[in-house]
């Protein structure tokens, strides 16, 4: 049993309550997480905590690592665990839920509500087979990407603690087990929705649940309450709007998610669940970053087409509350165009061009095939192009053909010439949007391997650089560099 336990006076201050215990309680069970022995607070995050207005003395305090360990508990607040369902690899997977994760509540903060979930913190009903266990080397890439993605402007849980400990957890070989402390204004996925789309009753309370705390706008009143049908349609339209701009995001700084079931998919169009997740280093439209996806379902350039997919399933989901299925296909019929406008608006940018015309769609093809017949550097060829009308060395350089790249180099400069403009600002702006650092693979891979040796020195060190990661630092030429050519490969599957 989970004690209350003394934690810091500045979290004991924040309006505490779980706004997720308001439902039925089929939609969860109270679940107390496993807590982890001899805990260490290896880091914690310094833009999430102060979020929810976590000062240095409190997180030093034992109440902290007791709370992030999974020893403590809010105030009055019972932990629980979700119940949801969903398509796992495109094929329905039945009853799923956190199996390792516990809700301990949500808090009030000048932003707004925030829930606070351990995840890796024990077994909860929803565990399946699973131990509900997370281990050092996962919880690391998860603590580092999320505050990563948060920095690029992308829409993201956050990630607030990461607690280490000695106790053993067995995968392909032992490993040492570990819990994420995440931040979420909701952890409500498409999944939810999916589990209760055969239940009129239970899918009206979840809708109206989502749609008064976070979609009050999509909300439509009928003649005795809330009209389901035309609220469901409205708040589909949004979260269709919200997932086309996350993944136009997502596809321009060449970050593949890795594992897009529709359970990893949130609600609110945020960044969910990263397990096998990778930043592209040579680009290749096909990449694939986790490892179990063998048919490559989850690729760089799936990832719309899967968005959509997973939009579908959502939208069946709704027809147990009376919508009508053209109303749905509606709904669901911008994702395209919205995709496009966000994808392209963001690419204009990245190439320094004041806007998108559409003779620049024969550009913007040449250049992506031009990046992935020289397997060029994703990030540094966007960053290093700022520059090239100046010196166009350091650019050619990332190619294995310089001469096809000044081929496409000086049509991209004419093209640029066009708009005129002050060049100075214009490099700045590309600066601000072309980040010089991304949490690469083997970067992500060195912090694991000093952190399972208790050092957590690189893990800061990702950290501050990944902060603000358009700002160029010397002396950490090594975090901007793609791996060595001769640098074994880092393998990412489910079980990261």
């Amino acid at each position: 049993m989970v004690e209350r336990a003394s934690v810091p006076s500045a979290l004991d201050a924040l309006a505490a309550g779980c706004s997720f215990a308001s439902l039925p309680r089929g939609f969860y069970a109270q679940a107390d997480p496993r807590p982890l022995r001899a805990p260490r607070l290896l880091h914690v995050g310094a833009d999430a905590a102060a979020r929810v207005g976590l000062d240095a003395a409190a997180l030093d305090s034992p109440g902290f690592l007791a709370l992030c360990s999974g020893s403590s508990r809010l105030d009055g607040i019972a932990p629980l665990a979700t119940v949801y369902s969903g398509h796992q690899f495109g094929v329905w997977a039945g009853q799923l839920g956190d199996g390792r994760a516990h809700l301990l509540g949500d808090v009030q903060t000048p932003d707004g509500t925030l829930e606070i979930q351990l995840k890796g913190s024990g077994r909860t009903p929803y565990s399946r087979m699973g131990d509900g266990w997370a281990v050092l080397r996962s919880s690391v890439r998860e603590y580092l990407a999320s505050e990563a993605m948060a920095s690029l402007g992308i829409p993201t849980t956050r990630a607030l603690a990461l607690v280490a400990s000695d106790d053993p957890v067995v995968r392909e070989t032992v490993e040492t087990a570990a819990i994420v402390t995440r931040l979420a204004p909701s952890f409500v996925r498409f999944g939810h929705f999916e589990h209760w789309g055969h239940s009129h009753h239970e899918q009206k309370a979840l809708l109206e649940y989502v749609v008064g705390r976070w979609y009050p706008e999509c909300r439509v009143d009928g003649g005795d309450g809330m009209d389901a049908p035309a609220t469901a349609c409205r708040l589909l339209a949004e979260v269709t709007r919200r997932t086309a701009r996350l993944i136009a995001q997502w596809q321009l700084v060449g970050f593949c998610h890795g594992v897009m079931n529709t359970d990893n998919m949130s609600i609110l169009g945020l960044t969910l669940d990263y397990g096998p997740y990778g930043f592209m280093d040579a680009f290749e439209a096909d990449h694939v970053c986790n490892h179990s996806d063998t048919a490559g379902r989850y690729a760089w350039n799936a990832q719309p087409a899967v968005a959509r997919w997973n939009l579908y399933r959502l939208a069946g989901s709704l027809l147990v509350l009376g919508c009508e299925a053209p109303a749905l296909e509606a709904c669901l019929a911008p994702f395209e165009a919205e995709f496009l406008a966000a994808y392209r608006a963001g690419l204009a940018r990245k190439l320094g061009l004041s806007e998108w015309r559409p003779d620049d769609a024969a550009l913007e093809d040449d250049w992506w095939a031009l990046l992935q017949t020289q397997r060029a550097d994703f990030t540094l060829a966007f960053r290093r192009l700022s520059d090239a009308d100046r010196d166009a060395g350091p650019w050619l350089s990332l190619f294995a053909d310089p001469g096809a790249a000044r081929v496409w180099l000086d049509r991209y400069l004419a093209r640029r010439a066009m708009q005129g403009g002050d060049e100075a600002a214009r490099r700045a702006g590309m600066d601000r949007v072309n980040p010089v650092y991304v949490l690469r693979n083997h970067l992500a891979q060195r912090a694991i391997e000093a952190a399972q040796q208790g050092d957590a020195s690189e893990i800061d060190r990702l950290s501050n650089l990944l902060r603000d990661p358009y700002a160029e630092r010397p002396g950490f030429e090594f975090y901007a560099r793609p791996p060595a050519a001769d640098a074994p490969a880092v393998a990412v599957s489910c079980s990261s």
